[in-house]
């Protein structure tokens, strides 16, 4: 009775790990990137690599991240990224719910969709970020950091994507419990 118990728990000890891997991917990567003085000039890709995570993971296991983690985890970026309270949880939503409306249609297609997909999504992303700062700052700020952070999510996307997938189909696959 007692191996049963213990057995049962281990499953279900598994089986929330494998589920928690999209959100808790997420938060180790902006975490370390966040860290001042370990990784100073990747710090300035966190947003990118939030959204690119939240693009894979919603595209590819949906049901590890519901909404309520990316307000959180878009929570977590603006803590410390130090964006004005409430930008990122928005933005990471913005990107979740565009991808789960055109889900059915891009998880059948080739990388090169998928990737044209993303870029238009960081674009978008990008763009509403540099409006929402410069509103809430009540001035133009230079558009050059943009353009990199869309620049550097259209190079990334290809080079962090099979890590992503291996991540996807590796021993934290649902599929595999």
């Amino acid at each position: 009775m007692i191996a049963m118990v213990q057995r049962n728990l281990w499953l279900e000890l598994d089986r929330f790990a494998r589920a928690s891997l999209p959100a808790l991917s997420i938060t180790v990567a902006i975490f370390f990137l966040g860290v001042p003085g370990l990784f100073p000039a990747v710090a300035a890709l966190r947003d990118t690599l939030a959204a690119m995570s939240v693009y894979f993971w919603t595209l590819y296991r949906p049901s590890s991240l519901p909404a309520p983690i990316t307000v959180v985890l878009g929570l977590f970026l603006g803590l410390i990224t130090n964006a004005p309270f409430g930008v990122w949880p928005v933005l990471l939503l913005l990107t979740q719910a565009g991808v789960l409306a055109s889900r059915r249609i891009l998880v059948r297609q080739g990388f090169i969709l998928i990737w044209a997909t993303f870029i238009v999504c960081i674009l978008v992303t990008s763009v509403v970020e540099y409006c929402a700062f410069c509103i809430l700052d009540f001035t133009v700020l230079p558009i050059s950091p943009m353009l990199l952070q869309v620049g550097l999510g259209l190079l990334l996307y290809p080079l962090l994507v099979p890590l992503l997938i291996a991540a996807h189909r590796g021993p934290a696959a649902p599929e595999l419990a």
